[in-house]
């Protein structure tokens, strides 16, 4: 483990054994320029985030990708989200453009350049598939937050992630089996990996939905200033607290109209009443 400029960098133990096999089968440099293509890929997410503000904890790398770690405390914007997840596949297509300068002028290998090109291609456009926690998938999960509820969205952004998850293993076993040319390994790890980080993610949503909350004194300061019109909620005097929560919007500021059945509003509340509420009466059950 080393640290660049605050960021742990991070090697996970099979990678290091991968690339000791690769020596053994004479496919090293392939392997490690793949790898070099992937660190490139998540210095450009890390490099967005750090430039919007955001701090970065640190650049994994995995058996089959990296992944760069960023402090969520449920206030990074959608806009900062997008804007952070398009600067991996940028950073690749940004080499594909350095690479086919060099190529146009007859520098280096035409072979190895060739595989380059291919690498950072495959990678991009693998990472741009709607799929959490992809690129691609962040980036979906981001623009269905403007319209919809943020824990709606979170809910049905990972169920669907955890199907196609599923489905990328189903694939590879049932090539398997109608092909007869051995198990996809490749495609099983990235299927099992998927699946694993959206089963792991979906369990955690209450606690990101909790950070989501604790964070909203800033969406009404950032609203108010601006003077934009908050967003009504109608509710009624009995209904729980959780489910008026899971109807707040991640950039819209709420008032809650609570009415009684003959349709007559009873009580006009900030959104941050609610929340205050609903975290007394959770501290309260303690």
């Amino acid at each position: 483990m080393i640290r660049i400029w605050g960021v742990r960098i991070s090697f996970h133990p099979f990678f290091v054994i991968i690339m000791m096999a690769s020596l053994m089968t004479g496919h090293f440099i392939e392997l490690i320029t793949l790898f070099a293509i992937v660190f490139i890929h998540e210095c450009g997410h890390a490099a967005a985030a750090a430039l919007l503000g955001c701090r970065v904890l640190s650049i994994q790398m995995l058996p089959f990708g990296g992944v760069a770690v960023i402090e969520d405390g449920g206030n990074i914007t959608a806009r900062r989200e997008i804007m952070i997840a398009l600067a991996g596949p940028f950073q690749n297509m940004l080499m594909v453009g350095i690479v086919l300068l060099l190529k146009y002028g007859s520098v280096g290998d035409p072979a190895f350049l060739d595989y380059i090109i291919k690498g950072n291609l495959l990678i991009a456009l693998f990472n741009l598939l709607p799929v959490l926690p992809l690129d691609g998938g962040k980036i979906v999960q981001a623009l269905v937050s403007l319209f919809a509820p943020y824990y709606t969205t979170l809910m049905w952004t990972y169920r669907i992630s955890i199907v196609c998850s599923a489905g990328v293993i189903v694939f590879a076993i049932t090539r398997w089996f109608a092909g007869g040319y051995g198990l996809p390994l490749n495609i099983l790890l990235i299927g099992l990996f998927l699946f694993y980080s959206n089963v792991t993610d979906y369990q955690n949503i209450p606690y990101r939905f909790i950070r989501f909350l604790m964070n909203r004194e800033g969406t009404f300061a950032q609203y108010a200033a601006a003077g934009s019109l908050a967003q009504p909620i109608i509710s009624f005097p009995a209904k729980p607290l959780e489910p008026i929560l899971r109807l707040l919007k991640r950039e819209r500021y709420h008032m809650i109209y609570v009415m009684n059945r003959q349709g007559r509003i009873l009580a006009v509340l900030p959104e941050q009443r609610i929340i205050g509420s609903y975290f007394k009466q959770n501290t309260d059950k303690l």
